[in-house]
């Protein structure tokens, strides 16, 4: 097996829509991207189409720089702008709570990578400590759990780490905007989807979608490539998101 074939062939910019990360490509500045992006991967979970629609109702409150809106508004306008707000398990509350989290991380420390990277220097260097860490601080603005699980639950924490994959990673597909971390640290985005796609290529036995999971595929893909594993998470979630590819087909472009 060689993933680099499936890298090579589908880790295309063009092949990123109906990916949430499109929306990170909408906004030029790097403060707006950041923010836009945890938003984006924060609320991608259920049906693709329903993903873009809400995300898409989302950044027409917030405008052209969602970074502004965030500096600019308090909590009491959060819940008026977004009044009845409701996504599957999301809800008003939670929502005004996240934008809330972020709005506060930003002016205490300036940008949500540097918050990261405080707790990766804190652990010395340990990616999953400081995971965990940005998660608990997410989490302890208020309610947000439909957006951001309890690391403490061994959750994969897909999201989270799939916000860090398209911030940490800068290729075809991700943008990179981070430049403190290590990509070799990365973790998997993993869920029911990935985890199948990785059970079909041989990278894990587990049945679980759990953090232990998570780490065995990110473990199983440096095999491929040790500085940079989570680059072919893009091309193999394809199969099976992309309208043109169909997950049954993955082992035949290998």
């Amino acid at each position: 097996m060689d993933l680099e074939i499936l890298y090579k062939k589908y880790n295309r910019f063009d092949l990123i829509e109906p990916d949430p990360l499109m929306f990170v490509y909408r906004y030029k500045n790097i403060g707006d991207r950041e923010v836009v992006a945890l938003i984006s991967a924060c609320f991608a979970y259920g049906n693709v189409k329903q993903i873009i629609k809400n995300l898409t109702g989302i950044f027409a409150v917030m405008g052209s720089s969602p970074k502004k809106y965030l500096f600019t508004k308090t909590k009491q306008d959060f819940k008026k702008d977004f009044k009845n707000f409701k996504y599957r398990f999301t809800t008003e509350e939670e929502l005004v709570n996240f934008l809330f989290a972020i709005k506060t991380i930003l002016e205490k420390e300036k940008s949500l990578e540097n918050l990261f990277y405080k707790f990766y220097l804190q652990g010395k260097r340990d990616f999953l400590f400081a995971l965990n860490n940005f998660c608990k601080t997410l989490r302890s603005f208020g309610n947000v759990k439909s957006l951001v699980p309890d690391p403490d639950k061994k959750s994969a924490l897909k999201r989270i780490n799939l916000f860090l994959r398209w911030c940490v990673r800068k290729d075809n597909v991700d943008c990179g905007l981070w430049t403190k971390i290590p990509t070799a640290c990365l973790i998997v985005p993993l869920d029911v989807h990935m985890h199948r796609n990785a059970r079909a290529l041989g990278l894990t036995k587990r049945n679980q979608t759990d953090m232990k999971t998570a780490l065995e595929i990110s473990a199983s893909l440096a095999k491929f490539c040790q500085k940079d594993p989570i680059k072919y998470d893009f091309c193999i979630t394809r199969f099976g998101i992309h309208p043109d590819f169909k997950k049954k087909n993955i082992k035949e472009n290998l």
